[in-house]
């Protein structure tokens, strides 16, 4: 299920990687990620139904950061409010549960709705990876985002607010409360 989701073309146009994923290169990575101390991954389920993914890797204890990722595979659930959602857990979860100091993520630069999206949860731009990744050929921009821990306890209220919101308006029930 998951290979067929990285493979899926409006999935796998905003992933690093530029080629269909084979069964045993999928087998492999899964191997990997699911004995790795340094990767947690998650099923998006909605209305009993897999929907995406989300994962926290690179997880560094020492230094309290970790990058994060996610997608909805699902073409009909996207835009919503379910994407809002998993980025409020995710925050949640890596500052209120793992007691980390910084979340980071990398975004290709023509991903301008995910790249909003992060922004308007107090991501900052901390870098721009010129021609970074090629996919099909052509070298793409990679933007690097961060939260800092401070800037989400100052946020947090507001965000929590933001995802009720937009989740009433698209009539999801979700538990915000951690």
């Amino acid at each position: 299920m998951i290979r067929g989701w990285r493979n899926l073309p409006e999935v796998h146009k905003y992933m690093f990687t530029d080629h269909q994923i084979s069964p045993d290169e999928h087998d492999r990575w899964f191997r990997t990620v699911v004995n790795s101390p340094h990767n947690r991954y998650w099923i998006v389920v909605y209305d009993n139904e897999d929907i995406g993914l989300a994962n926290i890797y690179d997880v560094d204890e020492r230094n309290k950061r970790c990058y994060w990722g996610r997608y909805i595979a699902a073409p009909d659930l996207r835009g919503k409010g379910i994407g809002t959602y998993v980025e409020y857990w995710m925050l949640q979860y890596v500052f209120d549960m793992l007691q980390m100091n910084k979340l980071c993520t990398q975004v290709l630069a023509f991903n301008e709705v995910v790249l909003k999206m992060h922004k308007r949860f107090g991501f900052h731009q901390e870098g721009l990876l010129r021609e970074h990744i090629f996919k099909g050929g052509q070298p793409y921009d990679v933007v690097a985002l961060a939260m800092l821990r401070n800037e989400w306890e100052e946020k947090k209220s507001e965000l929590k607010e933001h995802v009720q919101h937009i989740l009433e308006l698209n009539k999801i029930t979700a538990d915000l409360s951690g």
